[in-house]
């Protein structure tokens, strides 16, 4: 069977000379050079690659999931991943889907043995940037804590008499608790630390 390949470019600017077109020749030669037929061309022009959003993009990753082609090829790494996260899940997605992905200028081949090892490496790397977030998160808050910030949700103070007023006028721990803009929660509680006779439920 021939093999169907689908070709993706991506300039993020189309005033400074910037042409798809230059990316999707190379793409092209390559594949006829392996005698691959040509599915479909996913072009963003004037796209940032940081966008969570590209239209083509989106365009072609809904088509593999139709088994549209058989092959993803782009010029480079950065013309397809938003990151090194996006990279990562976006090829995994294609390996369990049985599409190969191949990099022009990376000489990135997933279908062979050294293209599953440069994935296994850019999986471990995009691992340690999550560790290195998490790390930061971390000190992050630590420094606040140190400053004396407050993490977390803000702390919601209640007034206990009015709480038993409202108990004792009849009204139920979910009337009070919506009346007073607190949870339920909240009002079981304080309620539980209010005497007797003001926690009784009408």
């Amino acid at each position: 069977m021939t093999t169907r390949v689908a070709i993706y470019a991506r300039v993020s600017t189309t005033n400074h000379g910037q042409d798809a077109g230059l990316q999707t020749g190379e793409l092209r030669e390559f594949g006829e050079a392996r005698c691959w037929r040509l599915a479909d061309e996913y072009v963003d022009s004037g796209v940032s690659g940081s966008k969570d959003s590209r239209p083509e993009l989106n365009r072609l990753m809904a088509d593999a999931k139709r088994r549209k082609f058989d092959v993803v090829l782009v010029w480079k790494l950065d013309r397809f991943g938003r990151s090194l996260r996006h990279l990562v899940n976006a090829l995994a997605e294609f390996e369990s889907l049985g599409i190969a992905f191949v990099s022009l200028s990376d000489n990135l081949d997933l279908s062979t043995a050294s293209g599953r090892l440069m994935f296994n490496i850019i999986g471990s790397m995009a691992e340690f940037e999550r560790e290195l977030i998490r790390e930061r998160v971390k000190a992050g808050m630590k420094n606040a804590k140190a400053k004396g910030a407050r993490i977390g949700r803000p702390r919601v103070t209640v007034d206990a008499s009015q709480i038993a007023r409202l108990r004792d006028s009849g009204a139920s721990m979910r009337e009070i608790a919506a009346r007073l803009g607190v949870s339920l929660g909240t009002v079981a509680a304080c309620s539980k630390r209010l005497p007797r006779r003001a926690s009784v439920v009408a």
